[in-house]
């Protein structure tokens, strides 16, 4: 079995993901559409205007996230969506790619 070496903070809401960032800003977020209070597309619009390095994987088990997508899209931003229910190794692949989209080969010695 691999390790997949991934610093990990849990958040249960937008407002409580926002004060968690403010001290430990992530590479990637992976946000779930429906959250109480503000939903996830947003909180993600937020997270990428402060923070425009930092990949954004969304989920969601709701059928009806298209509208939301949809205003995203007006506004100028666009979200990938993945079905849940998801494989956490599946999860975690997404992950690794996208992050492997960061790092630059490295230099010939």
């Amino acid at each position: 079995m691999s390790t997949r070496n991934h610093a990990v903070r849990v958040a249960y809401s937008a407002e409580n993901a926002i004060e968690i960032i403010s001290q430990w800003p992530p590479d990637l977020a992976i946000v779930d559409v429906m959250l109480p209070l503000m939903n996830g597309i947003d909180f993600s619009i937020v997270l990428k205007e402060n923070y425009p390095t930092c990949h954004v994987l969304l989920f969601s088990g709701q059928p009806d996230t298209s509208s939301l997508l949809e205003e995203a899209l007006k506004k100028g931003h666009a979200f990938d969506i993945l079905a849940k229910p998801l494989h956490p190794t599946f999860i975690l692949d997404a992950v690794d790619n996208l992050l492997a989209t960061n790092k630059s080969p490295a230099p010939d010695a």
